[in-house]
């Protein structure tokens, strides 16, 4: 997949959550905010999985990185 293909849905659908419209709102409403200076994959509502395949996308800055980004911004 291509970055430009990346959106929001497709990342909750890749870390094996819900992707529907209403399903992502509610992930966000309930885990925001992070905590202060806490980084995304560093949250502990991920599983293990999660948090790995989260960090190493963003530490490598790859093609998730962009969508990442933004849903670190929704949870701020």
């Amino acid at each position: 997949m291509q970055a430009g293909q990346h959106t929001l849905s497709n990342l909750f659908a890749q870390l094996g959550l819900p992707a529907d419209q209403a399903a992502m709102d509610e992930f966000i409403a309930s885990h925001r905010p992070l905590e202060s200076g806490v980084a995304l994959y560093r949250a502990t509502f991920w599983s293990a999985a999660q948090r790995d395949f989260l960090k190493e996308e963003i530490i490598e800055d790859a093609d998730w990185a962009g969508v990442i980004d933004d849903l670190n911004g929704r949870l701020s």
